[in-house]
């Protein structure tokens, strides 16, 4: 049985409040495929590349939005993001976006004048952007609007790129030990075993952290490496940096897991497609990719609680 106690402690006060409503595309969620299908990779064959790949989002300001105290640079939401940088002097600033269908994200802009990225995760169509000000206490007033269109010409290229919840760059540990982790891997699949293995296996879940993180809590992957130790948002972001700089499309997904809140992944396969509703083969059976579940109980307690993946909703991903 599910230990309750690590689970109402996933992320209720990381996350709660930071979010509104989410959006799903169509092809989103996949069903576990028949095992038949998916033999073990063929080893006779050269290990896949292990070479890191870092896609590095760039204002280049050839299409910008905004104001004095502020850019938006749409230059490349045709590759899945933008990027914003508020250079006003209010100290608490939000920035709402609102794509195609019912669907609307909140971030907290982090106040320090540089650029931050921000992914396009309900493919191409209409946005909205707004700026929110602090006007006291738990108030905020728009301060700029406006609206672009976004014709995504790869609909992955979005869960690639770093962005604010899943920042790393080409020289950080993370990266590296991602590279590590897929050496002598045949498949993206090998790959994605073994780092939900490390992860699951050498990072702690930390509740004194968990208890005691503010509102705008940003994970630090490399931190959370080096510490060996965080919350699910940090075990999310952790394995989403190492995949994504290992070319495999991941989404860090945030949701409700019964009735907490919580983060975990999504990866693609591109012989499988979308695997949110399961991690690893062992030539049984699948299991779900959420590494703070799978770090803090025993397989036969993840596996009961998973089920058919009927106890998680997602309503955000990044």
């Amino acid at each position: 049985m599910l230990h309750k106690k690590i689970l109402a402690a996933l992320c209720v006060l990381i996350l709660s409040g930071i979010f509104l409503c989410g959006c799903r595309n169509s092809e989103e969620r996949s069903k576990a495929p028949d095992d038949s299908k998916h033999p073990p990779a063929d080893q006779s064959r050269h290990p896949r590349d292990n070479t890191p790949v870092v896609r590095k989002p760039e204002a280049s300001a050839d299409v910008v939005l905004g104001n004095d105290f502020l850019t938006i640079d749409i230059s490349h939401a045709n590759d899945g993001y933008f990027m914003v940088r508020y250079l006003g002097e209010n100290e608490k600033v939000k920035l709402r976006v609102t794509g195609p269908g019912p669907s609307e994200y909140v971030y907290l802009l982090s106040g320090s004048k540089e650029y931050e990225t921000f992914p396009l995760p309900c493919g191409s169509g209409d946005y909205q952007v707004q700026i929110l000000e602090h006007a006291g206490n738990d108030m905020y007033a728009v301060a700029y609007s406006d609206q672009f269109q976004a014709s995504i010409t790869d609909a992955y290229s979005p869960f690639l790129y770093p962005n604010q919840y899943v920042n790393f760059t080409e020289d950080m540990l993370t990266v590296a030990k991602g590279s590590e982790l897929a050496a002598q891997a045949y498949s993206d699949l090998d790959v994605i075993t073994n780092i939900y293995h490390f992860v699951t296996e050498e990072i702690a879940y930390d509740e004194k952290k968990a208890a005691s993180v503010s509102y705008g809590y940003l994970p630090v992957v490399d931190e959370t490496l080096t510490s060996g130790k965080g919350i699910c948002f940090d075990y999310a972001a952790v394995m989403c940096a190492m995949l994504r700089s290992q070319r495999i499309p991941t989404k860090l997904e945030v949701g409700y897991s019964g009735e907490a809140y919580h983060a975990w992944i999504s990866a693609y396969v591109t012989e499988i497609g979308w695997v949110d509703d399961i991690i690893e083969f062992d030539g049984k059976s699948w299991t779900l990719m959420d590494p703070t579940l799978a770090a803090n109980n025993s397989a036969s307690a993840v596996k009961e609680y998973i089920g058919d993946g009927s106890n998680y909703t997602v309503k955000y991903s990044y």
